[in-house]
């Protein structure tokens, strides 16, 4: 009984304690010594500070890290993530390709040294790549479209090939596929163990690197697959247009787009006295040089930690490459100010997206589907032309379990390099089986997953 009182007493000491502290604040009665210019030195009003802040300063050696995309082991991603009550009906995969040997070379300077051959003692790495190699062995004689029938289907010279696929380009896309098939095979079952040929729809451009891209981002997602029920289909537009390519309206965004550039790039000083100097450096004309397109060549030195070419006039360094590397940045803003290539990259995307729409129909009223587009020009699909290496649109196609009134809700959610972006309608579920859309797909807005 004394413990008990003594408690009781100790409880009502510090509620009257409380009380009184809170009045004397609440009453100001607490003496608060007083700083310089009658200022108080020490407010007890706590202040949030204001979140509006100025721009962040570019950084184009940190922007150009993200464009190599270095392959690691630890990704964490929006795969997979279905909103709720729904079930996974398809999924349309459309990829740019992995990291390449430079398509243009700075002339009178020594190519960057990178090896393509695929080795297991060289970083990166990827568990699958020794069994990878090996079973691309035994892919000749398989199903391809021409002229894919006739390309390599891994890379493998000692001094890479313009344009070639890289070691990092194959791990990139074994590594992306291995997150597909975690999500999507093992997640959501979405492809049964006896799949169908009519099931796995794969489609490439005709170029080595987009082939070899799609073969290790498939055996990623599929290994050791059965080349018999592998079948890659030839798309010999890079806008995936097929038949549906004549688009003047599309050619005029493109031509007001690249006079803008061409304005743009004259105001920049410090860009043409870069030029200058690295012409001089190499002993050709600057026009030589811009046609040269250097960056693609520096790019490839800086992802691959090569040093940057040297002649006896002196050497092209880091200062010019983010010189360079931040005009592209700057005309990347620009360009999403001004809107043309917007134009003329939602009429290029145009066609594909509407094929992307029927498979999505016909996957509705049948068996479970994954299409991957392995393209070597994705950017056309984005409002920017310098996508990073590996950039990805995954589309995938969400039913309601709660059907009412022969309605039934279709999400299209969309991930951009695994950011979330959703495409909703809603599709009247017609007696011919036929699903109408009643909404324009061009437009991603964010999906809030809470």
């Amino acid at each position: 009984m004394l413990f008990r009182n003594r408690f009781l007493l100790l409880l009502a000491l510090a509620a009257l304690l409380a009380f009184l502290s809170l009045s004397l604040q609440f009453f100001h009665l607490i003496p608060v010594s007083a700083a310089k210019d009658g200022v108080s030195s020490k407010s007890r009003k706590r202040l949030m500070p204001n979140p509006v802040t100025e721009p962040p300063v570019t950084d184009p050696v940190y922007e150009a890290l993200l464009y190599c995309n270095i392959p690691s082991m630890a990704e964490r991603s929006m795969e997979g993530h279905a909103p709720h009550h729904f079930k996974l009906v398809s999924v349309h995969v459309f990829i740019r390709h992995g990291d390449r040997y430079p398509l243009y070379t700075i002339p009178k300077t020594k190519r960057p040294e990178v090896d393509c051959t695929l080795v297991a003692n060289r970083k990166p790495y990827h568990p699958k790549l020794e069994a990878f190699v090996s079973h691309m062995a035994k892919g000749p004689g398989a199903s391809f479209e021409s002229p894919l029938n006739s390309l390599p289907l891994y890379p493998n010279h000692p001094l890479c090939e313009m344009g070639e696929l890289t070691q990092t380009g194959v791990v990139q896309h074994l590594q992306n596929g291995q997150l597909l098939r975690d999500i999507y095979l093992k997640k959501h079952k979405l492809l049964p163990h006896n799949w169908s040929t009519e099931q796995l729809y794969l489609e490439t451009t005709g170029k080595s690197r987009t082939l070899q891209s799609g073969l290790a981002l498939l055996y990623g997602f599929l290994p050791d697959f059965d080349w018999k029920r592998i079948y890659f289909r030839h798309q010999p537009s890079a806008l995936f247009c097929s038949g549906s390519c004549y688009c003047p309206v599309r050619n005029q965004y493109l031509e007001k787009e690249q006079r803008r550039q061409y304005l743009f790039r004259l105001k920049n000083g410090p860009l043409d006295r870069t030029y200058g100097d690295m012409a001089r450096i190499v002993d050709i004309p600057i026009k030589q040089l811009r046609a040269a397109n250097p960056i693609d060549s520096m790019l490839c030195h800086f992802c691959h930690n090569v040093s940057f070419p040297c002649t006896r006039s002196g050497c092209i360094d880091m200062e010019h490459f983010k010189v360079i590397k931040a005009h592209q940045l700057d005309d990347e803003r620009e360009r999403r100010e001004k809107k043309l290539y917007f134009g003329y990259s939602l009429l290029g995307a145009h066609p594909i997206l509407n094929q992307t729409i029927d498979r999505m129909q016909r996957a509705a009223q049948g068996k479970k589907v994954l299409h991957l587009n392995l393209s070597v020009s994705i950017n056309k699909f984005l409002k920017n032309t310098c996508p990073v290496q590996l950039t990805a649109c995954t589309v995938r196609h969400w039913r309601s379990f709660q059907v009412r009134n022969n309605i039934f809700k279709l999400t299209l959610t969309a991930l951009f390099n695994a950011e979330n972006r959703v495409l909703s309608g809603v599709f009247k579920a017609c007696s011919c089986g036929f699903l109408a859309p009643t909404h324009d797909i061009a437009e991603l807005e964010p999906l809030n997953t809470a």
